[in-house]
């Protein structure tokens, strides 16, 4: 089991960006596939992006690719996501988990995750 905390969001007006940041705890975040997922009020969970192991591999939500960028930095046992033209519809609660690599189901019990409004 890896604990996860995420931070980094807040209020943005449209076309800004923002830098969310996931920590990990355990040992098991450099042998993870990690990913992002948000949730819009009234509206289920979904899938955002995943980073395989080494970074090499990324995979990006047709809704946020070219726009959002995923990285890690397993020395740090942190996971970022950069965010830019950002929109109203991104407004969520952003989280994030281990994944099963190439099925992006999320394997960890959900943090608090950090909230993304943007503003038109």
């Amino acid at each position: 089991q890896v604990q996860l905390v995420e931070s980094g969001g807040g209020l943005v007006q449209a076309g800004g960006s923002l830098r969310l940041s996931c920590s990990a705890s355990g040992r098991t975040f450099s042998i993870s596939a990690m990913g992002w997922f948000r949730q819009a009020p009234g509206r289920e969970r979904e899938f955002v992006a995943s980073i395989y192991l080494s970074g090499a591999n990324k995979y990006y939500a047709d809704s946020v690719k070219g726009r959002f960028t995923i990285s890690r930095d397993n020395a740090k046992n942190t996971m970022y996501l950069q965010m830019n033209s950002l929109k109203p519809e991104d407004t969520a609660v952003y989280y994030c988990n281990r994944v099963t690599w190439g099925v992006n189901v999320a394997l960890d019990a959900w943090g608090q995750g950090t909230l993304v409004t943007v503003s038109s």
